[in-house]
């Protein structure tokens, strides 16, 4: 009697994994029609997009990003180069009141802001630092410029690459040969059409 059970149930368990999988197929083939619908639906290769995206962030910056579509980029930007710019402006004016000091100072005068503050050796030491504070943001200035048209460039060509929306990851069980027990792991599945 057992063994008409247990070999009842072996053909009622494969009855139902055999469904199962005739099943799964089925989808597996709708999923591959849609896919392939959508396929024809996308926009084709434009080999001018980064070249025209970093164009547009060159002349005006953000208008490449604006371009590409990323618009949460466009004030990042514009705060990078608004703040070097303002560090550059304001060094710059502290510059010019420590060197029109100093310049009063050797013609002879004694009434500029700093006398009872600063020597004639601080005034100098004061100009050096704000004018090499003020290289170090005309750098960050162009440098952010720069990142701006590079970045304006690589989203273009990042935007071009089919990106399947079908990543799977799925448990894995394998039995292990030489120990005789089961290994659990998982699986990370990428399909490149």
């Amino acid at each position: 009697m057992t063994r008409n059970f247990l070999y009842s149930l072996v053909f009622i368990l494969g009855g139902c994994l055999f469904t199962f999988g005739q099943v799964q197929d089925s989808l597996e083939i709708k999923s591959v029609m849609t896919s392939t619908e959508d396929a024809f639906k996308l926009d084709l290769y434009d080999p001018l997009a980064p070249a025209r995206s970093a164009f547009y962030s060159a002349i005006l910056p953000g208008l490449g990003q604006a371009y590409n579509g990323s618009y949460w980029k466009i004030p990042l930007v514009y705060a990078g180069i608004g703040t070097s710019l303002y560090l550059v402006i304001q060094n710059d004016t502290e510059y010019n009141r420590y060197r029109d000091a100093y310049k009063r100072r050797l013609a002879g005068f004694t009434d500029d802001e700093f006398q009872n503050i600063l020597e004639n050796e601080g005034l100098i030491n004061a100009q050096k630092q704000f004018r090499q504070n003020k290289e170090f943001a005309i750098l960050a200035t162009v440098a952010f410029y720069l990142f701006n048209i590079v970045d304006a460039n690589v989203d273009a060509h990042l935007r071009q690459f089919d990106v399947s929306k079908d990543l799977s990851l799925k448990p894995n069980f394998e039995p292990n040969y030489l120990s005789g027990n089961i290994d659990y792991g998982l699986t990370l599945n990428f399909k490149f059409n």
